[in-house]
């Protein structure tokens, strides 16, 4: 983090370790915390502190960091996230009986797709992702549809996640615009090696048309999962959940 990044505000600085640990699926050091919001030391430890105390994060036997119980009720408080939410379970609990796999529902979030369910079992595979967890929008299917119906991306250095993470602006455009063209959005292995998705858009009718805010997906082994099939699935939830919140 730059010198001009550093929050300045003890608000902005609260926020920053909230930030860290919520984006972490470990628990933090104090030298991790700092280390990722380019906080000082002393700084880190005296603000850990009083998170803790508060309620917000909570510290583990090993002295390191986590979010805490009273930050996850206030979390799930947060009324479009939890509207959304449950009005999307019983269509995500069909996805993931028909296809035994990992189901999300995510959400645009600046640069991210945010998953705000996941539904996974024994028989699906196991995958990086976490309700509450984010990915870059650009090697996620999920990501793909806000990013293939929104403003145009920026250009800009995309990070590269696995070997066959679309990093090249040509590439990526001609990925969304496949994404438009089919009505839903593919990963082919671009988040993890093995693991590939489908998603399709949930829309919202707004002043200029439909717009997609959310979107459903179904996350899978590469070798089982059958595009074409899924994606058909994936489509129809989402328009059936589409019609569910403008009932």
């Amino acid at each position: 983090m730059t010198e001009a990044a550093v929050p300045k505000s003890v608000l902005a600085r609260g926020a920053a370790l909230l930030r860290a640990c919520g984006e972490s699926a470990d628990a933090l050091s104090l030298a991790e915390l700092a280390q990722r919001t380019g906080l000082p030391k002393p700084s880190a430890h005296r603000l850990s502190g009083e998170l803790v105390r508060l309620g917000l994060l909570e510290r583990t036997g090993e002295g390191r960091y986590r979010i805490g119980l009273a930050l996850f009720v206030l979390g799930q408080s947060a009324p479009s996230a939890r509207e959304l939410r449950d009005v999307a379970l019983p269509y995500l609990g069909d996805l993931h009986e028909e296809t035994h796999e990992n189901v999300h529902l995510a959400v645009p979030d600046g640069p991210d797709t945010l998953f705000l369910e996941k539904i996974t079992g024994r028989r699906a595979t196991p995958i990086v992702s976490r309700t509450g967890g984010r990915l870059p929008a650009h090697c996620t299917a999920t990501g793909k549809i806000f990013l293939a119906h929104g403003p145009r991306p920026p250009h800009q250095t995309l990070p590269r996640l696995t070997p066959r993470t679309l990093v090249l602006p040509g590439q990526l455009a001609r990925d969304l615009a496949a994404t438009r063209a089919r009505g839903y959005g593919v990963n082919l292995e671009e988040a993890e090696i093995g693991v590939s998705a489908v998603a399709a858009p949930v829309y919202e009718q707004g002043p200029g048309g439909p717009r997609p805010i959310a979107a459903l997906s179904v996350t899978g082994g590469t070798r089982r999962l059958d595009m074409d099939r899924v994606g058909a699935r994936v489509c129809a939830a989402a328009r059936a959940l589409t019609r569910a919140l403008s009932a």
